[in-house]
């Protein structure tokens, strides 16, 4: 067996693993207010519980976001592992890309994945560029992202209070929300499950949204 027919395997339990253990505990762990409360307080002991209000929704956006960071950086140096390893295996060369998103396509090509299936492309294109905005703010990556993506903004939510002086700053108001994240493990978990060659591999990530918008697992997506 070739050492590449084994990773996808590996890199979809791992991602698995990191999401049920530490990332969907660590949001839920967390306090969230639907419509925290504004205005001219009359108490003081009013308005620091408003403000603790503003601050844990403020928190719980940065940490979503923080995830959303680490599941693109895992992914994409599962990918750069995984493709030398594919064309090492077939003696093949490996095409130099420009970056994530061509990089991306040529492994999705080597394994025969359809990107644009499901939305599958898109999700993980989204997920990194979210990356890009988490990791340096303002930019190109910011407009594109606003762009492909307008649901990740939301200038009417009452649930969201900026918490930095001066200007509005747009990739300060981005907003990942867990039903995003379930769209990026899926998406990450999915595309290994379609690069795995061995018998019972996962290819339909048990990740869902009810339509609540509760997450549930339908069972464990490790191999």
């Amino acid at each position: 067996m070739q050492t590449s027919d084994q990773l996808p395997r590996i890199f979809q339990a791992n991602l698995a693993r990191l999401f049920e253990r530490v990332i969907q505990p660590g949001m839920h762990a967390l306090p969230v207010h639907a419509s925290p409360e504004t205005g001219e307080a009359a108490t003081m002991e009013q308005f620091l519980d408003r403000a603790a209000a503003q601050v844990d929704n403020y928190t719980a956006n940065e940490a979503a976001k923080a995830f959303a960071l680490t599941l693109a950086a895992i992914f994409e140096r599962q990918l750069s592992i995984w493709g030398p390893t594919v064309c090492r295996d077939k003696a093949l060369e490996m095409p130099k890309s420009r970056g994530f998103q061509d990089f991306l396509a040529l492994c999705a090509k080597h394994a025969g994945i359809d990107l644009a299936q499901g939305e599958l492309g898109a999700d993980l294109s989204e997920m990194f560029m979210v990356a890009n905005v988490v990791r340096h703010g303002e930019g190109s990556s910011c407009e594109k992202l606003k762009t492909i993506a307008p649901h990740l903004w939301d200038d009417a939510a009452d649930d969201y209070h900026d918490l930095l002086a001066g200007p509005r700053i747009a990739s300060e108001h981005l907003r990942i929300r867990i039903r995003d994240l379930v769209r990026y493990i899926r998406a990450t978990t999915r595309f290994w499950g379609l690069a795995d060659p061995l018998p019972m591999a996962v290819t339909d990530p048990p990740y869902r949204l009810e339509a609540s918008g509760a997450f549930q697992i339908e069972g464990v997506a490790e191999g």
